[in-house]
C-alpha cells in the first residue's frame, strides 16, 4: 500500500481510547436508573485501613455524587478502635460477638470514630471539592438507641454501652443531601432513656438509615467476595438472592457475616430497592458493582423480583 493511499480519507485508524468509550456507554443505563437516588454505603473492612483503597473509595463516592446520585456514607472503625484501646492499656473483650464497651472504652470509641476515622474520610472526599460533612448518630438525634442486652443460653449478658437502634431521624441528612453534600456518619447513637451515648453496629446503622431514607440501594463493603454458597467447602459466590432465600441461609452463616446480611435483609424488607455486599479489597468495587452489567459481590432483592438487571 502506497503512502498516498494510506493517507486517504476514511482509512481506519486504531483508537486506543475506544474501550473507555465502551465502558462509559455501558454505564449509561445505570446512570439514568440511579440518577437522583439515595445510595447508602457502609465503609469498612480492609478498604478502611489500606491507603490506596481509601483513596479509591473516596473517588468512587465523589463519582457517584457527580453522576447525580446521593451517596450517604456510614462507618465504624473496629481496627482503629482496637489500636487505640491497646495504646491506652484497655483490654478488648467480646461477648456474643459484640465488643464489651465500658464507659472508658466508649470514650475511646467516640474519639476514634468521630475524631479520627470520620475526619480522615471527610478529608479524602473534600480533596475533590467542598462536599463531605461529618456527623455522628448523636447529631440532631439522627440515631437513637437503648442498651442492648443479648442472651447466651438463656442468660442476659451485660456488654456495656452497646446500643440497639430504636429510632432514626433523617432530617439533618436530608438537609445535607438537598444542599448537595455527602453526609459521613459515625455509628454512635444517643440514648433513648438516659444520658449516655451508645456504640452501635455500623452494618445495622447503615441498614436502618437506608430504610428510613428510602434509599435505592444499600452497599456494604467487607473483606470477602460476597456471600458464599457453601463456605468453607466452596468459594462460589451467590451473585443474587431474594430476602426469603437469605432468611433461610442466615442460621448457617459465620458470625461476621450475620450483621451484614441481617442488615441487607432489614433494608430490602423495609423498601430499599437492593442491598449489596461487596469486596472492599477490590479497588473501585462500588463503581464496578453499580455501573457495569456484570457487577460483583452478592445482591439481595425483594421476593417479587425475579431475573433481570437491578
Amino acid at each position: 500500500m502506497s503512502d498516498e493511499k494510506a493517507g486517504q480519507p476514511g482509512t481506519a485508524r486504531k483508537h486506543t481510547a475506544l474501550p473507555k468509550a465502551q465502558i462509559l456507554i455501558e454505564a449509561l443505563p445505570w446512570l439514568r436508573r440511579h440518577n437522583g437516588k439515595v445510595v447508602v454505603i457502609k465503609f469498612g473492612g480492609n478498604a478502611m485501613i489500606d491507603e490506596d483503597l481509601k483513596a479509591a473509595f473516596a473517588q468512587d463516592v465523589v463519582f457517584l455524587h457527580q453522576a447525580g446520585l446521593k451517596p450517604v456514607v456510614v462507618h465504624g472503625g473496629g481496627p482503629q478502635i482496637n489500636a487505640q484501646l491497646d495504646k491506652q492499656g484497655l483490654v478488648s473483650e467480646f461477648k456474643a460477638g459484640l465488643r464489651v464497651t465500658t464507659p472508658e472504652a466508649m470514650d475511646v470509641v467516640r474519639m476514634v470514630l468521630a475524631g479520627q476515622v470520620q475526619r480522615e474520610l471527610v478529608g479524602l472526599l473534600n480533596q475533590h471539592g467542598p462536599l463531605a460533612v461529618g456527623m455522628t448518630g448523636e447529631d440532631a438525634r439522627t440515631i437513637t438507641a437503648t442498651k442492648h442486652s443479648p442472651e447466651i443460653d438463656g442468660e442476659v449478658i451485660d456488654i456495656g454501652r452497646v446500643g440497639e437502634i430504636t429510632a432514626i431521624d433523617t432530617g439533618a441528612i436530608e438537609a445535607l443531601l438537598a444542599d448537595g453534600r455527602i453526609p459521613v456518619i459515625s455509628s454512635i447513637a444517643r440514648s433513648a432513656d438516659d444520658h449516655h451515648v451508645y456504640n452501635v453496629n455500623a452494618d445495622t446503622a447503615a441498614a436502618a438509615l437506608a430504610a428510613s431514607l428510602g434509599a435505592e440501594t444499600l452497599m456494604v463493603l467487607t473483606d470477602v467476595e460476597g456471600l458464599y454458597a457453601d463456605w468453607p467447602h466452596s468459594d462460589e459466590v451467590i451473585s443474587r438472592l431474594t430476602v426469603s432465600e437469605l432468611e433461610k441461609l442466615l442460621p448457617e452463616l459465620s458470625s461476621g457475616m450475620v450483621p451484614k446480611m441481617e442488615g441487607c435483609l432489614h433494608a430490602v424488607r423495609s423498601g430499599v430497592g437492593t442491598a449489596r455486599v461487596l469486596d472492599g479489597r477490590v479497588p473501585h468495587s462500588i463503581l464496578l458493582e453499580i455501573f457495569t452489567d456484570s457487577g460483583i459481590g452478592t445482591m439481595v432483592v425483594p421476593d417479587r423480583q425475579s431475573g433481570g438487571a437491578a
